[in-house]
């Protein structure tokens, strides 16, 4: 799923709203996550899950292709661990 395929769908399920006014409701969504997160914060969505940004320490590590020792830097990853509810029904899906 796309961007643009979550605007589609939000402008489907409304009506009297417009597309444009679809995609800024979306790029609303969006920015208010993504400054959320970069803030540091975790965002909790009920019944989805949780992004969570983490500190990853410097640590020694190797290049693949030629062997040779390399620090990669300390930095911070995004993480999803997705709610009992969402992971309930990706399993009933299988069934």
């Amino acid at each position: 799923m796309t961007k643009a395929d979550l605007i589609n769908r939000v402008y489907g399920a409304f009506e009297g709203i417009s597309r444009k006014e679809a995609a800024e409701l979306v790029e609303t969504v969006f920015d208010a996550i993504k400054e959320t997160l970069e803030r540091g914060e975790k965002v909790k969505i009920s019944g989805f899950g949780n992004f969570v940004v983490r500190r990853k320490r410097e640590r020694p590590g190797r290049n693949p292709q030629t062997g040779q020792e390399i620090t990669i830097t300390a930095r911070r990853v995004l993480t999803f661990k997705p709610s009992q509810m969402l992971k309930t029904g990706l399993n009933a899906a299988d069934d």
